[in-house]
Order: structure tokens, then sequence, then C-alpha cells
């Protein structure tokens, strides 16, 4: 059979300056995001290149290693594939929702609460080209997106309805907090599916139908933080890019800024400092008039940001306005993207972290922890798992034993991915630490632990 030659490929390894065996381990470590364990070389991309198309399920996987080496996004089409079957597994983010604006978000929702789908959803690719449009770039569509869901409905909502989304938003951003996303996650995508979705879709008037997209948005933004929370990157992009489309349509800025925010915060977890920032920085053009704590909120990740692209005098000038800014506000603060003095310093500690300074780092995350509120366990959970591997880096060892030990009594009662991974952190950290005698009554608790776990 004769094949015709790839030369989209090959115009794109040129764009990327990747050879063969560059691609293929560009493409292997991108798969093992999405849960794949592929063993391509060279060989295997010079099959490609003269005609032989991967199979459906790699090609996401390789548009997306290339879009990561680019910075922008890059289609099966582009790279001589063909058009990719779309599946819950490999569906990727690239802006918000088009066409039926509903349609992509219900998909999704009802997905999320099927536990025989959850697995392969938490499986999809984190897009690092993901393209948002600035908020006026998107532009107005409020009275046609009511004309759309008003057609043929006759259920009609009213506030009672707005009310009831936003109190079931701080129910389990509570329940998160208490028992962590594993069970969490379930109970929100339960309720935008069988709840949420269909009062979208309702008659209402035009201030109702404003203030139920607005607080979907908000609800949508929340479970995409726990997807991203509990290591599903590419789910919580998903999700991310629904509540974009949601809070713009709602005219809600501040959710609109929280998103983008989020968004910065999961390409930063992810290693993607330009792109952190870029999301960041986003963040704060959409919120020109911003109050003091949604300012700080902003401020404090665009400093985080900066520092990964190694701007020292950029990240500490956004530091200042943090604080600035936090020390402004009121008391009040929010279930939902809230942002306090725990925050600030955990930023403080993130920001030197980045710039290479150990020291301060612990020191500022210590001060975190000190003022964070005492029903924050999520928070504590994570803060103690990131103060102890860095106690533990600078060899600090009895310091950070017992940091590990207050997070073992969170990580008992919680359900989480992200403490999952620090708790794999611990375990991998006892091993070089045999002789110390702290070390092994914390091993024996470790041991302990995780036959609870697995018992559960």
């Amino acid at each position: 059979m004769t094949r015709t030659p790839n030369r989209q490929l090959a115009s794109l390894m040129g764009e990327a300056r990747w050879g063969n065996d560059q691609l293929a381990r560009a493409v292997n470590r991108t798969g093992r995001d999405a849960g794949l364990e592929l063993t391509y070389d060279h060989s295997s991309v010079s099959h490609w290149l003269r005609g032989v198309r991967p199979r459906p399920a790699v090609r996401p996987v390789i548009n997306e290693a290339f879009a990561r080496r680019l910075g922008r996004p890059v289609t099966s089409q582009e790279a001589g594939f063909g058009p990719t079957p779309k599946t819950a597994g490999s569906r990727l983010t690239t802006g918000p929702a088009d066409g039926n604006r509903l349609e992509g978000l219900v998909d999704l929702v009802r997905d999320d609460m099927d536990p025989s789908r959850r697995t392969m959803l938490a499986a999809g690719l984190y897009s690092a080209a993901m393209l948002v449009p600035g908020y006026t770039e998107l532009g107005h569509r409020l009275d046609g997106a009511q004309q759309e869901v008003r057609a043929g409905r006759t259920v009609r909502i009213g506030e009672s309805e707005v009310e009831t989304v936003r109190a079931m938003t701080e129910r389990i951003a509570a329940i998160l907090d208490e028992l962590g996303g594993g069970h969490a996650r379930p109970m929100s995508a339960a309720f935008l599916a069988n709840t949420v979705m269909p009062w979208l879709s309702a008659d209402g008037s035009p201030s109702t139908k404003k203030s139920m997209l607005a607080a979907a948005s908000d609800l949508v933004y929340l479970t995409g933080w726990m997807a991203m929370y509990e290591r599903a990157h590419g789910l919580g992009q998903q999700y991310f890019g629904e509540a974009l489309s949601l809070a713009q349509d709602g005219q809600d800025h501040v959710t609109y800024c929280r998103t983008l925010r989020g968004m910065s915060l999961q390409a930063a977890n992810l290693g993607y400092g330009p792109r952190a920032l870029e999301y960041a920085d986003a963040a704060a053009e959409c919120a020109p008039a911003a109050g003091p704590r949604l300012t700080a909120f902003l401020r404090g990740q665009q400093a985080h940001g900066a520092a990964l692209v190694h701007d020292q005098r950029l990240a500490f000038s956004r530091l200042n306005e943090t604080e600035i800014a936090l020390g402004k506000a009121d008391g009040r603060n929010d279930a939902v993207g809230g942002y306090d003095w725990a925050a600030y310093h955990f930023h403080v500690s993130s920001v030197l972290y980045a710039l290479g300074d150990l020291p301060g780092s612990i020191r500022a995350m210590i001060q975190s922890n000190r003022v964070r509120p005492a029903n924050e366990r999520q928070g504590r959970l994570h803060a103690n798992g990131v103060l102890a591997s860095r106690q533990w880096e600078l060899g600090h060892i009895e310091a950070a034993a017992g940091t590990w030990g207050e997070f073992l009594d969170d990580y008992t009662a919680l359900s989480t991915s992200r403490g999952d991974e620090h708790f794999d952190v611990l375990r991998r950290s006892l091993t070089s630490q045999p002789g110390n005698r702290q070390v092994r009554r914390l091993g024996e608790r470790v041991r302990e632990v995780a036959r609870q776990k697995a018992a559960a």
C-alpha cells in the first residue's frame, strides 16, 4: 500500500526544532499525564512521517506535546492525522464552549457524576496552550443565550432557585474543606446535572436568568478547582473553560477573574511559568474596579507568576501591592475564592521558593500556618505537606518529621488526591533517613495510616 508522506508533521517538527527521538520522548511524557504508558521511539516517528497514522487515542497526545512546545493549540488536522474522534478521555479544552452554550457542560457533568466515566475523565489531558479571550472580547451574548434556553420551556425560575445554587455552593465548599474533594466533587457534579442544568434551561426574567448564570458559574468554578486539586488537570481545565463561558454570559466579572486566577494556579502547579503569569495578568486586567480583597487575591497570583519567570523585581512589587490591598480589606471572606493573611503568606512562600530562597520560603509557610483559621483543614493539610517537604529538603529532618505528623492528623480524615500526593512524597522521603529515631517512629505511623487507607 502506497502512503503519502506526512509533510504537515514534518513542518511542525521543524517549527518545534525536534528530531524523531525528541518528539517520541515528548509524546511519551505527555501521555503519562493522561494515564497512558507510551513507549514510542525514533522509528515510530519515522512511520508517522511516512504516512502511518497513530491510533486515535494517541493523536491528542501528540497534538498536546506540540502545543506545549510551541505555545499554541495544534490540531490533528494540522499534524496531518485528520480529525480525532471526540471522547471524554481525550477531549481537550481550547476555550469557552462554542455552539450550543450548555451542551458541553451538560456532557461534562453527566460524565463526572457517573463513576464508570470518572476515571476516563480524570485522565484527560491538560492543554498548555488553551486560549482565553479577554472578558470584553467574549461579548454581550446574554440576550441570545436567554432566547436560546427559553424556547419551548415550561419551567420558570425565580430568585429562590438562584439562592439555592449559591447556598449549595457554600455548603459544598465547606464539605470540601471538612472531608476533601473526593467526597465533595461527586456531590457538586450531581447537583449541577440534576438541578442546575434544568434551571439554566428554564424560563425566567432577564435579571433572574443573569443571576442564575452567575451563580452556576461560581459552582462550576468550584468544581473545576476540586478537580484540579484531585490532580485531574484536564478535567479541571474543562470546568474552568465552562465557568468562564457562564460568567461572561451572566456578566459576572468576579467569577470570571477568579476562574482565570485558578487557571494561573493550575499552570503554576504544573510548571508552566509563562502561562501562569499570562493567566494571572489576564485575571487582573478583567477586574479594573475590584475591591481590596479581590485585588489582593489577584496580585498575589501575579507575584507567583512573576517569580516563576524569574522576574524578582516584579514579583516583590506585586507582593507589596498584595499586602497593601489586603490591609484595606474588611473582615468578610467568602467560601469560594476568598483571600486572607494565611493565603498571603502562602504566596510569599511560593515566591521565595521559586526565586531560590528555601529558608525564607519555610519561614513564610510557618507564618501562613500560624494565621490560618483553625477550621481550614484542607488548606492546612496542603500547607503542611509543602512545608514538611521543604524542611526535609533543607535538611531539617526533625522539624520535617513534626510537620509530617501534623499533616497525618488531617490526612486520615480527608479524601483528597492532593493529600495522597503529599503522602507519596512522605513515604519516599522516609527511605533516605533510615537511621533517625524520630523518622523511624514516623515510619511506623505512616505504615499504619497506609493500612487504614487501604482498608477504607
